[in-house]
């Protein structure tokens, strides 16, 4: 069964750190760029970052230079680093790699308040 699982979300103050997780039991997960996404309450699930199959990384402007999007091909990883967090970035996070999308797992909230 193919499933994404998030984790690694919480509550955090704002110019903190997270490092979210995705672990995707799919077959062949080096070959597939792989996609963070968001979505805040009452907004659309936006693109957040990718990388490739290279590694080549792309970031939306509101995360670059904050967030580091990094994967492990061994642990059918991918990894979203976010330095810098600010109350804007809460939302939940979710993982999916390039289309055709595989179901969406569940999430992981990111909460950033004082």
């Amino acid at each position: 069964q193919v499933q994404l699982v998030e984790s690694g979300g919480g509550l955090v103050q704002p110019g903190g750190s997270l490092r979210l997780s995705c672990a995707a039991s799919i077959s062949a997960f080096s070959i597939y760029t792989m996609i963070w996404y968001r979505q805040a309450p009452g907004k659309e699930r936006e693109w957040v970052a990718h990388i490739t199959t290279f590694g080549t990384t792309s970031y939306a402007n509101s995360v670059k230079g904050r967030f580091t999007i990094s994967r492990d091909n061994a642990k059918n990883t991918v990894y979203l680093q976010m330095n810098s967090l600010k109350p804007e970035d809460t939302a939940v996070y979710y993982c999916n790699k390039q289309a055709p999308l595989l179901q969406w797992g569940q999430g992981t909230q990111v909460t950033v308040s004082s």
